[in-house]
């Protein structure tokens, strides 16, 4: 802080002070109360033991009253407590410390709102030991989505008020005065006065006791277990139920609007067989009384609270008739992955924020352990995929961090709830999982959290407990892992019957880091039969092939088949990328063609393919013939990542090689349409639930690519759709791919199509049929009409969490997209502030971009427009831009692909 600041500080003191305080003392007095200023952890004087908190929420002003007595220790000699508040009113007059009798009143409370701290300072030394600090305070129920904050929704046609607390990561200190940090553990006791009496109030803990009195009621809830802060939460709200058990007796509800709890039965089936199978995985019985679930109208995605997990709608709720397969799905493993914290993260506790990876990365892997176990038949470990390719996408960049990221300041933890901490985290320990063995992986895991149940954790901690249960140095192999930002790209070549490796740091900029990482290969030639493991643990290593495999490369002839292949990387168990030499690429694109590789290993070729050809490490033309390979692909992950790429490389052609996007876009529909023959428009009798996902994306991807066919058939389908909402031409999975394909003809001179989804998100009460006409309406190719759909974004008939949806826009409309960020910044920032949300507007809308001239419009808009929130994100989507340029000048080089993409797009399937 500057010295002008520091005099303007001190302004307060001096008024505030008696006439005969002198001047001196008053620059002592600032001198100590600067002392707890810019600090990124609270000081240890005190120590928090039981929260008795006090809520009184006015749903009608949106405001709430309270109090907060907290049980703590003084452990060493201090005048000062100090520990979170922000945006509340605090009475000062209220504020006390009770000890042995002995009743201390604060010479002075200070709130320091830049680093979110209320400084008590008293006028002698408090006693060492155990007393009571009291605090009253008012604040006001936000519509920012965090906090003690306030949610919309209708009931018999009138809009009403709900109370939700979001605490995580650092607002439980929004509504209550608190040592707001996880390792300050605490057990907490919760009271709520003046709740309307048809209201359903909820909290962790299940009720003690209800006073009605009149129209208004008195909740108590049971004291909870010992947990962090951010675990609290409360819930006023009017909403019905579906309730089931456990073998064990926990009682499961999962709470909706009225008239939706039907909608909670697939989740609360889900929950209780999920808490069944972590009490035998963990090797703990989950430990508390019950379990409530509620869906939340407005809410940034979902939060495990102890004993009361809340939800976004479309993440609890599943209508059997209107909602998509792949609805379904999210519902399962979003329960499961929240469920996963009642151990991961709220029994055992990260110890401070930079091990935040152990609460999320643990909760996605184990996420998918579970909904495997329920659903087989989803292949979910293929559908894992997904997620490690967004961890290697953001850890590609430059502008990337360590798994375990230090955290300076509470402003920074929002921006590493990223792909990172979930992915890579849950990629890592998948990694290890196959390295160390299952069983001996899931012994040690039990006795990690049984060693550190009710306390904190850091990442060695559970290092050491692998460790011991294995016997291997599972410390030294993973530190390169979460220590260092990044991941290796291992080459690999045969030359003169010696198989080289070669791992060298993967930047998708081209250029390479100076990373090293102890690489668990994998390895099977011309069959899975034939196998091979080892650590790589320096820049290269080669070996002899028959010693090393047994055989030569000759005799591993694929068992009948034309072709001699080696795959590393066996089923993308590790966190890296492969690059081949261009004979075992040729051969792996051959063995891909003929069905003899797995769906996994299909999926690794292609996305390790796509990256290295963003990196410029593999030409655009050849990443296409290899697209080609892949005609007759059904695995419904595989299809969807090739689709998703297929998207990427239009965009990029669009600005690379305009003149030949209408070949490259044909050459898309080619490849799509044989897969769309097998799957048709209409539910076989028996399909999978993979099928019907796999039925809707392809068929956008044909919309989107323009098939006419596909776009008439999707329109006849749509009209019958309006005039009969139940008609069964317009099933749940098939409704995005017509929605998309009715936008590919709207412009401002033929608006119908536009306007009739308006109308139907305006009739729907489904959260997911809203999201899914705002995920379809920016795939207009009119400018002018994305400009009315990103406006209609920030009206108050889109809910804000939902708003971010809709950013996707069409490649034609991002020129448009950009100029309305900038011209609407200053609303967004100020509607969402900080967290993933408007991260999710800034990286929507800028990484897409793709030129030199947008890399310094970006860099200089954000200059003149800071905001601390979202430097990393920023930063990422500025590099993100770069990578695209330098792509597309890349592409414009190539000499050959003019004749590549037209043998393609001409090519009979």
């Amino acid at each position: 802080m500057d010295k002008s600041s520091k005099v303007n500080n001190l302004s307060p003191i001096f008024n505030m002070e008696s006439s005969s305080t002198s001047k001196s003392s008053a620059l002592v007095h600032m001198v100590e109360m600067e002392q707890f200023k810019g600090h990124p952890r609270l000081p240890k004087f005190a120590v928090p033991k039981r929260y008795d908190i006090t809520l009184k929420p006015d749903l009608t002003a949106c405001s709430f009253g309270g109090s907060v007595a907290v049980h703590l220790d003084i452990v060493s000699d201090t005048r000062f407590i100090v520990l979170n508040a922000a945006d509340l009113s605090v009475d000062a007059a209220s504020v006390s410390f009770a000890s042995s009798k002995v009743l201390f009143k604060p010479w002075k409370v200070e709130t320091f709102e830049e680093d979110e701290i209320l400084v008590l300072e008293f006028g002698e030394t408090l006693p060492i030991g155990s007393g009571v600090l009291g605090i009253g305070f008012e604040g006001i129920l936000n519509d920012k989505m965090k906090g003690f904050y306030r949610s919309t929704y209708e009931h018999n046609g009138e809009k009403k008020n709900m109370a939700v607390t979001q605490f995580a990561p650092v607002d439980a200190r929004r509504c209550f005065p608190c040592w707001d940090e996880p390792a300050w553990k605490a057990t907490f006791k919760i009271r709520l006065d003046d709740v309307p009496s048809e209201l359903v109030a909820l909290s962790n803990m299940p009720i003690v006791e209800e006073k009605v009195d009149g129209h208004l009621k008195t909740v108590s809830f049971q004291e909870s277990p010992i947990m962090s802060t951010y675990l609290a939460a409360v819930v006023v709200g009017l909403f019905d139920y579906v309730e089931d058990h456990t073998s064990d007796g926990v009682k499961v509800r999962v709470y909706c609007q009225v008239g939706k709890a039907n909608q909670g039965k697939f989740a609360l089936d889900v929950a209780v067989k999920t808490l069944e199978f972590y009490k035998d995985y963990f090797a703990v019985p989950y430990s508390l009384p019950k379990l409530d679930m509620v869906a939340i109208p407005d809410f940034p995605g979902a939060m495990e609270n102890y004993g009361l997990v809340t939800y976004q709608e479309t993440a609890l709720l599943f209508d059997e008739q209107h909602s998509a397969a792949a609805n379904k799905q999210w519902v399962a493993t979003a329960v499961a992955h929240e469920l996963a914290h009642q151990w991961f993260g709220n029994l055992v506790t990260m110890e401070w924020w930079t091990h935040l990876w152990l609460n999320e990365g643990f909760a996605t892997w184990v996420s998918y352990l579970a909904t495997d176990s329920l659903f087989p038949e989803w292949k979910m470990w293929t559908k894992f995929l997904d997620g490690i390719t967004r961890g290697l996408k953001l850890d590609g960049l430059e502008g990337s961090h360590p798994i375990e990221v230090e955290i300076n300041h509470a402003a920074e933890v929002v921006e590493i709830f990223d792909a990172i901490s979930y992915r890579k985290g849950a990629s890592v320990i998948r990694m290890l999982q196959n390295y160390l063995g299952a069983e001996c992986f899931q012994r040690s895991l039990a006795a990690y959290i049984k060693k550190h149940a009710s306390s904190n954790a850091k990442t060695e901690d559970l290092w050491a407990a692998l460790q011991e249960g294995s016997g291997e140095p599972v410390n030294k192999l993973m530190n390169s892992w979460t220590q260092q930002k990044g991941y290796p790209v291992i080459s690999v070549k045969v030359k003169d019957q010696k198989l080289e490796f070669e791992q060298t740091q993967f930047y998708s900029s081209g250029s390479q880091g100076d990373g090293q990482w102890i690489v668990p290969i994998t390895l099977c030639c011309g069959s899975y039969d034939v196998r091979k493991s080892f650590l790589l643990q320096k820049k290269f290593e080669s070996f002899d092939v028959k010693e090393f495999l047994g055989c030569s490369i000759a005799e591993t002839a694929c068992r009948g088949s034309l072709c001699s292949w080696i795959k590393i990387n066996v089923d993308q168990i590790g966190f890296y990328r492969v690059k081949y030499e261009q004979e075992l690429s040729a051969a792996l694109r051959n063995a891909i063609e003929k069905k003899h590789l797995s769906a996994t290993d299909r999926f690794g070729i292609l996305d390790d393919s796509f990256a290295l050809s963003m990196a410029r490490q593999q030409s655009f033309a050849s990443l296409l013939t290899l697209l080609g390979a892949y005609r007759e692909e059904l695995d419904c992950t595989v299809l969807s990542n090739l689709i998703a790429i297929s998207y990427k490389l239009a965009t990029i052609a669009a600005d690379a090689v305009p003149e030949l996007l209408d070949l490259i876009n044909q050459f898309f529909i080619g490849l799509f349409q044989c897969s769309a023959e097998k799957l048709g428009w209409e539910p076989k009798p028996g399909e999978s639930q993979l099928d019907a996902m796999l039925r809707g994306d392809i068929l956008t991807a044909l919309a989107v690519f323009g098939h006419g066919l596909t776009i008439d058939e999707a329109s006849r389908r749509f009209h019958a759709f309006l005039h009969d909402r139940n008609t069964p031409l317009l099933p749940p999975d098939i409704r995005k791919a017509v929605y998309v394909a009715v936008m590919q003809r709207v412009s401002m001179s033929n608006r119908s199509g536009y306007e009739s989804l308006l109308r139907v998100y305006r009739e729907t009460d489904l959260r997911e049929e809203k999201t899914r006409i705002l995920r379809s309406v920016a795939s207009c190719p009119d400018p002018n009409i994305i400009l009315e759909v990103l406006n209609f974004l920030l009206s108050s008939e889109v809910r804000s969490q939902d708003a971010v949806v809709g950013l996707s826009v069409s490649s034609k409309g991002q020129e448009t997209a950009w100029t309305w960020l900038k011209d609407n910044w200053e609303h967004i920032s100020k509607t969402w502030g900080s967290g993933y949300l408007i991260r999710s507007f800034l990286s929507a809308i800028v990484s897409p971009l793709a030129s030199f001239e947008k890399v310094n419009e970006v860099d200089e808009f954000f200059k003149s427009h800071p905001n601390p929130s979202i430097m990393r994100t920023l930063k990422q989507s500025i590099e993100q831009v770069q990578i695209n340029a330098k792509w597309v000048q890349s592409v414009q080089s190539e000499k050959h692909l003019a004749d590549v993409v037209t043998e393609l797009a001409h090519r009979k399937y």
